[in-house]
């Protein structure tokens, strides 16, 4: 039901880890931090325009067809028969670019999540999908939700179908702790998608479907040995870990500290663990930090549990 329209929205959608290891472009979920800003208010001038950007280096356009949240917004407010209506935009970017937390996606997802709640929400969060991943792909071209599904909805999220969009939220543990670290190192995500086989043996298939059947029975379940025993990618994994200098070292300190599971973020550089327990995961990140630090790589680490609200509003 549509709500009374407001003067001006802040909205903060958080990053995301996608793919989770064994879930390549099926499988993602929402942290706490860090994630993007975005402030929507009305303006006098008819249209969209996007009046200010921050933290980004002056490396994103203003043009709203050229920019992630601009788009999302767009087609949200071309969907809605809306284009005449006056909105700015401001965008503040609170993570790194290329970091395989789903920045692009933050974006879009904030745009078109901003602009529904300043006219009144007259859309669902689930129905804002198709918005936000248009604002998405029209950074990378590429359509799959691994990252605004979870950043829209919040949660674990499993997509049956990309193109249908068509997508479920996972339960998960409580005691269920992601552990991420960044690596100040850049991987370019049309590098990191051609360095992936186009053909997979049938072994190595049908071990993957494995591993993702057992990581979301345990995550349903909440039964950390079967998420640990699940928690493999025997496909994008042992091809992408090249690219990342120390992969093996930190996975292998991670999995020593205690973490159920080690493995890259989205394409990349970010990598992830999943833990039970906060003083688990905080030490998996000091593990892995002292790993970046040693090479020496300068990396930023965060802890938090698995977001359960994707986007919201802020003071």
């Amino acid at each position: 039901m549509a709500q009374e329209e407001t003067m001006e929205v802040r909205v903060f959608a958080p990053a995301t880890v996608a793919n989770v290891a064994c879930g390549y472009d099926v499988l993602g979920f929402a942290i706490e931090a860090p994630g993007d800003e975005v402030v929507a208010r009305h303006s006098p001038e008819p249209g969209l325009r996007i009046v200010k950007i921050t933290g980004d280096d002056g490396k994103l356009p203003t043009e709203v067809s050229e920019n992630t949240a601009g788009v999302a917004a767009q087609d949200l407010l071309r969907h809605l028969g809306m284009l005449d209506r006056g909105v700015e935009l401001e965008i503040h970017k609170r993570m790194p670019f290329g970091s395989g937390l789903g920045s692009s996606a933050a974006s879009a997802v904030a745009g078109a999540y901003a602009v529904n709640k300043l006219i009144g929400e007259p859309l669902t969060k689930k129905q804002l999908l198709p918005f936000a991943m248009a604002g998405e792909s029209s950074a990378d071209g590429a359509w799959h939700a691994d990252n605004v599904g979870p950043c829209l909805l919040g949660g674990i999220v499993f997509i049956r179908s990309n193109q249908e969009l068509d997508m479920a939220q996972l339960p998960g543990p409580k005691n269920l702790w992601a552990t991420v670290v960044h690596p100040d190192i850049e991987i370019l995500t049309k590098v990191a998608r051609d360095i992936l086989p186009r053909e997979v043996p049938l072994e190595n298939v049908t071990q993957q479907v494995g591993n993702l059947g057992g990581l979301l029975c345990g995550l349903i379940q909440d039964d950390y040995e079967l998420i640990s025993r699940s928690i493999h990618d025997v496909i994008a994994e042992p091809r992408r870990q090249k690219l990342i200098p120390e992969f093996y070292r930190a996975k292998r300190d991670a999995i020593a500290a205690g973490a159920l599971g080690f493995s890259i973020s989205g394409a990349g550089p970010s990598v992830f663990a999943l833990c039970e327990g906060e003083e688990t995961a905080r030490r998996v990140g000091e593990e892995v930090s002292r790993v970046f630090t040693e090479a020496p790589i300068e990396n930023q680490v965060y802890v938090s549990r698995i977001n359960p609200h994707g986007v919201h509003v802020v003071d």
